[in-house]
């Protein structure tokens, strides 16, 4: 039996059968990690000491013939910014290499309380800037359909981990579409949940009102069994919340979905296209009635996300300076540093790559004296028309469905010297986190070899609908 390739509900009925023990399936994912993760390079750290244990106590509650969750045994693994008590955590930086994590996030603490298994940390852009998982000082993660490929990013460890099955699922984090892009990228599906519906505590701030932690999948049943174990209201994070109402979906013969014609415009690969354009179809033919509307302002999100976006890096990674957290420049007897102030921009210059020391310094610009209202009052004022384009769309269709990318995934090394390009493979994901909206990117077919996925968006808290939709595109591409 192939365990590489096992869903969450096929691992659970196999515990249950006891078809193998959990110590068997996390030891059969630890071999799988040696044996394919030396090419593909989706982890940075393995926690094999805590899985072990824990997937002992898994088999001794299954020994007693006790009741067990659908997650309890299955193995895991967890995007290098989110805080596992005990191991490494680095947001794949040089100036967080030695950095432990003090204590567990709401997810993990979640998923400890659902019996998962724990494999490792997976590799990401530093501070999860970026769409490529380059931008990380430990080196690139290859694509696992084309390992001379980018599996997309920030959240490109966690995307190729589960697409080379070593684990059953992962967790990433989501800004500007860090789950959306690799998931579409290595031909899994990632979720981007409500802004608020899952706890951001325990992971490390990049853009504080637009983070947002999802799900990672080979399915959207795999998916939804995530979401929901992580999701809900955390005291600990002020700005987590539960819907309010009870959300009813309409079923799929009665579904209105919107195509953008922004989203469906020069610049997408006329075979993306076709494949997305297909994948709605199937709902069409359920029944669903399928019509194009407008995001008028969606031309502008880009530009708005990355000076909103670059604002707000600029204050939470502040605190990265060599004396409140991260390497100092006081350690390294190379550098010269006579005050304080040295201390603080050394050991900056020193440890933060590239790309963070270039948003940094954007944000801190636009949040200057004197550019302030031309620059990040002005975005914020054009995030505001963005939402409302989507509360107008969400008035008169139930889902919007767009392409997650305009291409395929790309060559390593292809955009690395080009910010704008690499910027604009999130220009179909990005609108959607200035909405605080939550969608859903799934596998819907391939390009020679490198998968195509389509985005399904729909209105605050709707992720039943987003799921019921996508299960049933998933069942009729099979």
């Amino acid at each position: 039996m192939d365990l590489s390739n096992l869903t969450i509900k096929q691992a659970h009925e196999s515990l249950k059968t006891k078809q193998f023990s959990a110590t068997e399936l996390a030891r059969a994912y630890f071999d799988r990690i040696k044996d394919k993760d030396e090419e593909i390079h989706a982890y940075l750290s393995v926690t094999e000491k805590l899985a072990l244990e824990e997937a002992a106590k898994v088999d001794a509650k299954i020994a007693d013939g006790s009741e067990f969750g659908l997650l309890e045994g299955v193995p895991c693994a967890i995007k290098d910014n989110i805080l596992l008590e005990g191991a490494k955590c680095t947001a794949g930086s040089k100036i967080l290499a030695n950095y432990a994590a003090p204590y567990d996030a709401t997810v993990i603490r979640k998923l400890k309380k659902a019996g998962a298994i724990f494999l490792g940390k997976t590799n990401m852009d530093e501070f999860a800037m970026g769409s490529s998982t380059e931008n990380s000082v430990f080196g690139p993660t290859k694509n696992p359909h084309d390992l001379e490929r980018v599996p997309g990013g920030s959240s490109g460890g966690s995307a190729a981990a589960v697409a080379a099955g070593e684990c059953v699922y992962a967790l990433g984090s989501d800004t500007g579409g860090s789950i959306r892009q690799p998931a579409s990228f290595c031909g899994v599906v990632g979720l981007k949940p409500t802004y608020g519906a899952v706890s951001r505590y325990g992971v490390m701030a990049m853009a504080s009102s637009l983070d947002q932690i999802g799900p990672l999948a080979k399915t959207v049943e795999d998916c939804k069994t995530v979401f929901d174990a992580i999701k809900g209201k955390d005291a600990r994070d002020a700005t987590s919340a539960s819907p309010t109402t009870d959300y009813r979906p309409p079923t799929t013969d009665k579904l209105k979905i919107g195509l953008p014609e922004e989203y469906f415009a020069k610049g997408l690969d006329p075979e993306v296209e076709k494949l997305v354009k297909g994948a709605i179809g199937k709902l069409a033919k359920q029944g669903a009635r399928v019509e194009e509307i407008s995001l008028p302002h969606s031309e502008y999100a880009l530009a708005c996300y990355y000076i909103i976006m670059a604002s707000e890096v600029s204050a939470n990674l502040a605190r990265f300076d060599g004396i409140k957290y991260g390497e100092s420049s006081i350690n390294n007897k190379q550098l010269t540093t006579n005050n304080l102030l040295d201390v603080y921009l050394t050991s900056r210059g020193q440890y933060l790559g590239a790309e963070v020391r270039r948003r940094i310094m954007l944000g801190t610009y636009s949040l200057s004296s004197g550019y302030y209202d031309a620059y990040y009052l002005r975005a914020q004022k054009v995030r505001a028309k963005i939402s409302q384009d989507f509360k107008q769309a969400f008035a008169k269709v139930d889902l919007i469905m767009t392409p997650v990318a305009p291409t395929t995934a790309f060559k390593i090394g292809e955009k690395i010297d080009d910010p704008v390009t690499m910027y604009l493979s999130d220009i179909y994901t990005v609108p959607v986190n200035m909405a605080g909206a939550p969608a859903l990117a799934m596998p819907v077919g391939k390009i020679g070899k490198l998968p195509v996925g389509l985005q399904i968006i729909g209105p605050h808290f709707s992720e039943e609908l987003i799921f019921q939709a996508a299960q049933t595109i998933e069942d009729m591409l099979e």
